[in-house]
């Protein structure tokens, strides 16, 4: 007998500059709940992008840059998302590094794939067996796409649009909890590196994430943090790992530094790194499953 199709709903929601690709499975849900599911979901993505935009003058983020906000005026996701800065600049080496973008601190790098995680969750919550998330090349899944199979994410060719460099199957595993990172050092209230107490990833249900960075739709707008100018030592940088928060992040530091950041990923637990450098040559640091 053939196999019946899993049932599934896809959507596309513009917001942070890019377009939100959903693939929802449905599991034991009726349609009309999982349509709510996104439409929950998307509101997530809507208000992060009011809270974190760097283009909008008025967002909470661009008056927090221009020393027009404290930090107690500011509202609870940013604080969650300020520590998870702080815990991916210690984790990255200092290869990301929020605190040295120009014009103050700009979690840029880092808050597009924290939003897709909330929104995540969102679906998880609702009661979906499986979903899958692609902003703008941040993917993050949970669950399966269908009985015995992993989800598919391919990697993008840095010089053709068309065509892909890889495909790489991720999967959901078993709950964990992550061991919070300890704060990275700095100078002054929220200065640089500054973490609020608890600093750290926080625990939350497992994913499967991948980020992955590089200047071939953006042209060199990524900053070496060491020196404040754009910088890359990669065409193309994939990270994956269970935070898609931090993989956005490291696969930002990888871009930037390389080689050098790529041994600093291979050391963190639960993270593994692709890189392709601009004269085409490959490396990783083990741990990916690239599909055959």
């Amino acid at each position: 007998m053939t196999a019946q199709p899993v049932p599934r709903t896809t959507h596309a929601e513009p917001a942070m500059g890019t377009v939100f690709s959903f693939t929802a499975v449905h599991g034991d849900l009726p349609l009309d709940a999982v349509r709510a599911a996104l439409a929950a979901a998307c509101r997530i993505l809507h208000r992060c992008d009011a809270l974190f935009s760097t283009w909008d003058p008025d967002s909470p983020v661009s008056r927090f840059r221009r020393g027009e906000a404290a930090l107690g005026q500011m509202p609870p996701e940013f604080t969650e998302v300020l520590r998870e800065c702080c815990a991916a600049k210690q984790a990255s080496g200092g290869w990301f590094d929020p605190w040295a973008m120009p014009g103050g601190f700009d979690p840029t790098g880092l808050v597009k794939g924290w939003a897709t995680e909330q929104a995540l969750e969102e679906l998880r919550s609702a009661g979906l067996s499986g979903a899958l998330i692609n902003g703008g090349g941040d993917v993050a899944v949970f669950g399966s796409p269908a009985d015995g199979h992993r989800w598919r994410v391919g990697i993008r060719h840095p010089w053709r649009a068309d065509a892909l460099a890889c495909v790489i199957e991720v999967g959901q595993g078993p709950v964990t909890e992550e061991r919070g990172l300890e704060p990275a050092g700095g100078s002054g209230p929220w200065g640089p590196g500054a973490c609020p107490r608890g600093g750290g990833v926080p625990s939350r249900a497992s994913i499967a994430a991948v980020a992955t960075s590089g200047p071939y739709e953006r042209g060199a707008h990524l900053i070496d943090p060491a020196t404040g100018r754009p910088a890359g030592r990669a065409a193309s940088a994939t990270v994956t790992g269970p935070s898609l928060a931090l993989a956005d992040a490291l696969a930002t530091g990888v871009a930037v530094g390389g080689d050098e950041a790529l041994t600093v990923v291979a050391a963190l637990d639960g993270y593994a790194a692709y890189l392709i450098r601009p004269d085409g040559s490959e490396a990783d640091t083990g741990g990916i499953a690239f599909a055959r």
